[in-house]
């Protein structure tokens, strides 16, 4: 979901008390990134909002759609070459 930035367009602030804690990572985590705190805490946050927006969309399919979509998921995965290879290869939390 992206946002166009309008550098004419007004803005508003929003207030948030923190313990000074949580302002310290905050402080530090941005300056890691190169950013301030209103930067950070503003991506941060469009982020968390834009994933709770797309968590809720609906996708609407026709029955016979969505039958075929539930039969695809309660079948069992087909052995192929690529699920193979996945099921040999050592998991990467093992690999040196």
């Amino acid at each position: 979901m992206p946002t166009t930035e309008n550098p004419t367009a007004k803005r508003e602030s929003v207030n948030i008390r923190v313990r000074p804690e949580d302002r310290r990572l905050i402080d530090r985590a941005a300056r890691i990134r190169g950013k301030n705190r209103t930067e950070l805490i503003l991506d941060a946050t469009r982020r968390a909002a834009e994933e709770t927006v797309l968590e809720q969309t609906l996708l609407r399919v026709d029955p016979a759609s969505y039958a075929a979509f539930l039969a695809r998921l309660d079948a069992p995965a087909q052995p192929n070459s690529r699920l193979r290879n996945t099921m040999k290869a050592a998991p990467p939390w093992e690999t040196p």
